[in-house]
């Protein structure tokens, strides 16, 4: 080889090796750029093989759930259905993990709440949030009060005082109410900071707290409606994980609507990523939401919205369901592209078939997401993904919930048509 074929081949060499170097550098660029939230994402996870790394007590067992395939579904529909496992986070069992821990962080963060100090964490729920802060607030050195409605199931309340937290049961009320669960929190967490601080001249300033502050502390209302911490919990956890799970094909988000946070924070992260994706509300009989995303009104044209004194229609699924629009609801509502509209027995149905199916023991909100996706499935057509959440375990609905579904059996053959047609008269 001639002394100038070798500087030739020298040269090609090292012009190839930039070259992959600054193709590979656009390419890193761009698949950031194209994984980025529009807003900043500086805490999203991850994605990491092997075993979970070793963590900081039960608030580093939240999050990072697992994402499965229901196989049942997919094999019936055409589709893939997959479930985040959120029963599986590791405070209260369910998805509320992240936003309890979401709003405590944030009010540490404002000072709000302060670590052993003797600060109280009121909150109006239907269970989960309030097992979720219960067993958050033990880990981090504060005490719970929850307010929650007596008609939940009461194994909720059982295991709220089993997890050291004052438990108020209240009859079900409007929220325009004052004895309304969410009012009476709200109301309680107020008197408690009042009781813990004294007026003082003007001249010495404006409060002071007493001497007993280590003793009584101060109440914190959580607000787990109104509170954005609630939605940008799942902004920042579950949409990232579900995007980076399903490497980025997803065409349809499907999940129920209670505080509205996990609907509208899933979409915010997802429909800038995936603009094609179809997000779509799962609510039960008895809630508002399913006209208000079909038809842009709560209610009848004479009731003005949010206004009404009457009981909401009664319906045996918990957790999912509402008649007013929440602020975290209201965060995502221009990103829901449709509703499904689930009935008690078609949850009931659902719930059995997974378990019969599957070996999924899911309670009632997870139960409405399934059929919801169910739906989907069927108006999409085969070929596509859907993914929705699995909110909480069977177990603390059995008193309720699964009391009124019944034993699964054992030699059964249900066929989906029988879940879709689900009638009342099926489980009296």
């Amino acid at each position: 080889m001639s002394e100038r074929s070798a500087v030739y081949i020298g040269t090609a060499f090292v012009a190839g090796v930039c070259l992959t170097i600054v193709c590979k550098d656009i390419l890193d660029s761009r698949r950031r750029e194209k994984s980025a939230s529009p807003e900043a994402q500086s805490d999203a996870p991850a994605a990491r093989s092997g075993p979970p790394a070793i963590v900081e007590g039960i608030q580093g067992c939240i999050g990072n759930t697992p994402l499965f395939e229901i196989k049942s579904l997919s094999d019936a529909t055409g589709c893939e259905i997959l479930a985040k496992a959120e029963f599986l986070n590791g405070a209260g069992q369910s998805s509320k993990d992240r936003v309890a821990l979401s709003m405590i962080e944030l009010a540490e963060e404002q000072g709000i709440l302060t670590p052993y100090s003797g600060d109280t964490i009121y909150e109006g729920t239907s269970g989960s949030t309030g097992i979720s802060l219960a067993s958050l607030a033990r880990a981090k050195g504060y005490l719970a009060h929850i307010c929650m409605p007596s008609d939940q199931a009461i194994e909720k309340s059982d295991l709220l005082l089993k997890l050291g937290a004052i438990v108020d049961r209240v009859p079900p009320a409007p929220i325009v109410e004052k004895e309304n669960f969410v009012n009476r929190a709200r109301a309680l967490a107020t008197a408690h900071t009042a009781s813990t601080t004294v007026a003082v001249p003007e001249t010495e300033g404006d409060l002071v707290e007493p001497s007993d502050r280590m003793a009584r502390g101060r109440g914190f209302f959580a607000d787990q409606f109104e509170n954005e911490a609630n939605w940008r919990a799942h902004f920042g956890g579950s949409g990232p994980e579900i995007y980076i799970q399903c490497n980025g094909k997803i065409d349809a988000f499907v999940a129920g609507a209670g505080t509205g946070g996990t609907i509208s924070g899933v979409a915010r992260y997802l429909k800038p990523l995936l603009p094609d994706i179809t997000v779509v509300l799962a609510d039960p009989q008895g809630s508002g939401l399913y006209n208000r995303v079909r038809y842009g009104v709560m209610f009848d044209v004479k009731e003005r919205e949010g206004t009404r004194r009457r009981r909401q229609v009664d319906t045996i699924v918990e957790g999912i369901g509402i008649n007013r629009v929440t602020a975290n609801f209201e965060a995502g509502k221009e990103l829901v592209d449709d509703a499904v509209r689930v009935t008690d027995a078609q949850a009931l149905a659902m719930a059995k078939w997974l378990v019969e199916k599957d070996g999924i023991f899911v309670g009632s909100s997870s139960a409405v997401n399934c059929f919801a996706a169910v739906k989907t499935a069927q108006k999409l057509g085969p070929g596509h993904r859907i993914v929705t959440m699995l909110s909480d375990s069977g177990s603390r609905h059995l008193s309720r919930f699964w009391k009124k579904a019944g034993n699964v059996g054992g030699a059964v053959d249900t066929k989906l048509t029988d879940v879709l047609n689900a009638r009342d008269e099926d489980f009296q």
